[in-house]
């Protein structure tokens, strides 16, 4: 592919798609959230809630930097 500048928008996008994929990966194989075939409603949500938990007591997560991103306060 040729090389194209990135408009603004589109870059800042593809960081934040950046880091969702990441927690998203650390979801999956850390929290071990990803399994397929629950037998019942109930089963799936303990699964995912435990997954959330374990990752929210994760010391190193991903975040953006958003210094840029945001306007200047008044």
């Amino acid at each position: 592919m040729k090389n194209h500048l990135m408009r603004l928008m589109d870059k800042l996008l593809a960081r934040w798609r950046a880091i969702v994929e990441t927690i998203l990966d650390q979801l999956k194989n850390i929290s071990q959230i990803e399994h397929s075939r629950h037998r019942s409603l109930t089963n799936f949500m303990v699964n995912v809630i435990c997954g959330l938990t374990a990752y929210c007591h994760h010391t190193k997560k991903p975040s953006p930097n958003l210094d840029f991103a945001l306007p200047p306060s008044a």
